[in-house]
């Protein structure tokens, strides 16, 4: 039998990974809504009207979706960690309640009058409700972050006995809710989805380029998206490796024993090299990987930069100086050097795309294209990869250095392979439906004008067409 906690937490993480899709989407996306909906009213033009359509019409659908998963994963922290729960409930359960009074019901109070209440509402509330959704999505943000990074660096708390148990006290909330990993993990994580949502849409712009004909009543729409996806992937690509960079020296302060994790330092040393590419020279070194045992494109001396802020020589802690059990090295460094790598490759693809812009030929190009097609799902894979190196690697903790993991986890709960391959397939087969009925509804874009698309996309049509 897989032991219980092994099996909750393989369900936690498959649940998280496919439910992050969903605001990735949705959170990405706010922003362009609020544009569309701006320069539709502003201009008049038929094309961002579209936009705005088709969009609205994709978010509702994210919406419902990451909805239904959020519950879900809410509900696991009292079936498989609720160990976890009476211990820090005080602390962790606020934020968590927060989101659902403010943030969701925010969202969800304008998004009725965002989707269904263009005809019915003048342009300013209108527009305020786009602004609305918006910022309802970005608070729920907030409040989930304030959760977890107070995880990775507690504050404001003290640990008292109630009922012969320890369970933490919240005695200064501004010290919790403003930890010092708060501001870092938002500003990565808003920039993250942005991105990840411009190279989706251009991705997808691309490739609907690349099979209509140049009179397809769809193209402008297309073009469109294209411009405005790489504007933005040309201000958030550059933004997000500068941030990533002070954010891991952050880290290193922070959480040692994850930065060195992230790095693969067994030994205490100086002169550290950061692999921008990296290969194992045995099988032993793809699942215990060593950074001095290591072959690639590495930049001497870089780790210690990093971690210092400017000095080659400084001297980074190695995981043996850590006690035991360290965190799951082979995991935790290989995807960093992947989400480094995707972070680079989307700056090189914001200015080959931004280049293209400005000379002209952008449409002509088909290697960019292809590329951006390629990328499209490549930045949620980023932020996947980014919060598999931020939970991984706190491990064996699930509050740094307040409860192990184990600890945290229900008490008496028996392995149940079947339920965590229930929710595999699962959502699985939710993701799937998802992606088809997404594609179908940009297949059929531009959306017709007329009544406003229920949150299954269809439509009826208007007799003025």
């Amino acid at each position: 039998m897989l032991d219980p906690v092994i099996a909750s937490r393989l369900q936690f993480a498959v649940t998280t990974i496919v439910h992050i899709v969903f605001p990735v989407i949705s959170m990405g996306l706010g922003p362009f809504l609020i544009y569309f909906t701006w320069k539709s009213i502003r201009s008049q033009s038929p094309v961002y009207e579209q936009l705005r359509r088709l969009w609205t019409r994709v978010f509702a659908i994210t919406f419902v979706v990451g909805t239904v998963t959020g519950i879900v994963l809410e509900f696991e922290f009292g079936t498989n960690f609720a160990a976890f729960s009476s211990f820090a409930g005080e602390l962790f359960a606020g934020p968590l309640a927060f989101e659902g009074l403010i943030a969701f019901m925010l969202e969800a109070s304008f998004l009725g009058i965002f989707v269904f209440g263009r005809d019915r509402v003048g342009d300013r509330a209108y527009f305020l409700s786009s602004v609305a959704v918006g910022l309802g999505s970005w608070l729920s943000a907030v409040w989930i972050l304030i959760a977890n990074s107070w995880m990775q660096t507690p504050r404001g708390y003290e640990v008292v006995q109630t009922g012969g148990q320890e369970v933490i006290r919240l005695v200064d909330p501004l010290a919790a809710y403003l930890n010092p990993r708060f501001v870092w993990m938002f500003v990565h994580m808003q920039t993250g989805v942005v991105e990840s949502v411009a190279l989706l849409l251009a991705g997808i712009a691309a490739y609907q380029l690349s099979k209509r004909a140049r009179d397809d009543s769809g193209v402008l729409l297309w073009r469109a998206t294209l411009k405005v996806a790489l504007v933005v992937l040309l201000i958030t690509a550059p933004l997000q490796v500068i941030q990533g960079d002070l954010y891991a020296r952050h880290v290193y302060h922070t959480q040692p024993e994850k930065f060195a994790a992230m790095e693969a330092i067994w030994e205490t040393g100086r002169y550290v090299p950061e692999y921008i590419v990296a290969f194992p020279t045995s099988i032993e070194g793809l699942h215990t990987p060593d950074a001095k045992r290591l072959f690639g494109l590495g930049i001497p001396g870089g780790a210690s930069w990093l971690a210092s802020g400017g000095d080659p020589q400084a001297v980074i802690r190695g995981l043996n100086s850590f006690p035991t059990p360290h965190p799951p090295v082979a995991i935790v460094f290989w995807a960093f050097r992947i989400m480094v790598a995707l972070g680079f490759w989307f700056v090189l693809l914001a200015f080959w795309g931004g280049v293209r812009l400005w000379r002209g030929g952008l449409y002509r190009d088909r290697l960019l294209l292809g590329a951006l097609q390629v990328s499209a799902p490549l930045g949620i894979l980023a932020v996947e990869l980014g919060w598999i190196v931020t939970e991984v690697g706190r491990q064996p903790w699930v509050v740094q250095g307040l409860m192990k993991t184990r600890s945290g986890v229900s008490p008496g709960l028996s392995s149940t392979e079947a339920t965590l391959t229930g929710f595999v397939l699962g959502y699985l087969a939710l993701l799937i439906v998802y992606t088809v009925v997404i594609r179908r509804i940009l297949d059929t874009a531009p959306p017709k004008r007329g009544p406003e698309t229920d949150i299954t996309g269809q439509m009826e049509e208007s007799n003025d067409e």
